[in-house]
């Protein structure tokens, strides 16, 4: 049975069927709910700094050049852990690299040492107000340490 089959002071008394502004509340509630867990969502998912390996080139074995971009909020300072590994997958190569404050785009050519031919380079993670914490720490042979960085021509 309908509400508008139901005698009128039936309806009144139990107040019977639903109001059209209850509708269009519960809808306007239910939109800006899904609103306010998707602009969460892309905050969350948004990294504030964005970096990536554009290009690198061995140029011997002791030396790596490699060109990387980073996008981030111009007003902080930024660091970056950059490793660079031989074709086994060890560690060759692993710096710091701190970036001050300044444009909100930078792209570097940093010269990095190696131990040996680097096979692959990569940026572990940025981080603004410190070096980061939550990076995999170098991962050279025991009794081997990370080689000074950066490479200059002196030092080879």
């Amino acid at each position: 049975m309908k509400a508008k089959d139901v005698p009128p002071h039936i309806a009144e008394r139990y107040r019977l069927g639903t109001p059209r502004w209850t509708i269009a509340l519960a809808v306007v509630v239910i939109a800006a709910f899904g609103a306010a867990i998707a602009y969460g969502t892309w905050q969350l998912s948004a990294p504030k700094i964005q970096s990536k390996v554009l290009t690198w080139q061995v140029l011997s074995p002791e030396h790596t050049d490699v060109t990387f971009e980073i996008r981030r909020n111009g007003e902080t300072n930024v660091w970056c852990v950059l490793r660079a590994q031989d074709e086994s997958h060890i560690d060759v190569a692993y710096v710091t690299i701190p970036f001050a404050a300044g444009a909100s785009y930078v792209q570097l050519t940093y010269p990095l040492r190696t131990l040996a031919t680097a096979y692959t380079v990569e940026i572990l993670a940025c981080e603004a107000g410190g070096p980061p914490v939550r990076v995999i720490p170098p991962q050279f042979p025991p009794g081997v340490f990370p080689p000074e960085q950066p490479w200059t021509p002196n030092s080879a």
